[in-house]
């Protein structure tokens, strides 16, 4: 929540003091889906329903990765809020990571 409520933030900023309006909504879009798709993960009806769910917030994180770096080499981003920003979204990416092997190696057992 923490992050999404972050990106939201920066999708103001971008839209409102950089006019830019394009790369700023893909950003909002998957940033803010990394949490929901979690969320939903939570309320999942299997092992399997909840690693795909947290597989679908693992890649949007990387590609909210991706809109990142691709604002601050624009320079629509600064490098300082940049560097925030990856910090927090590459932290989510290992957690995520994680929990996708995690619950895949569990549904391995599972199967046997």
């Amino acid at each position: 929540m923490n992050f999404a409520i972050r990106i939201v933030r920066c999708y103001k900023f971008l839209a409102e003091e950089r006019h830019e309006y394009i790369l700023s909504k893909q950003l909002l879009r998957c940033g803010t889906s990394i949490g929901a798709n979690v969320k939903e993960a939570l309320r999942g009806q299997s092992v399997p329903d909840f690693t795909a769910k947290m597989n679908i917030s693992l890649k949007e994180a990387s590609e909210c990765e991706y809109w990142i770096e691709l604002l601050e080499k624009t320079e629509y981003l600064q490098t300082n809020v940049a560097e925030s920003l990856l910090e927090d979204c590459q932290e989510l990416i290992r957690m995520l990571t994680s929990i996708v092997k995690t619950s895949r190696e569990q549904k391995g057992t599972m199967d046997s």
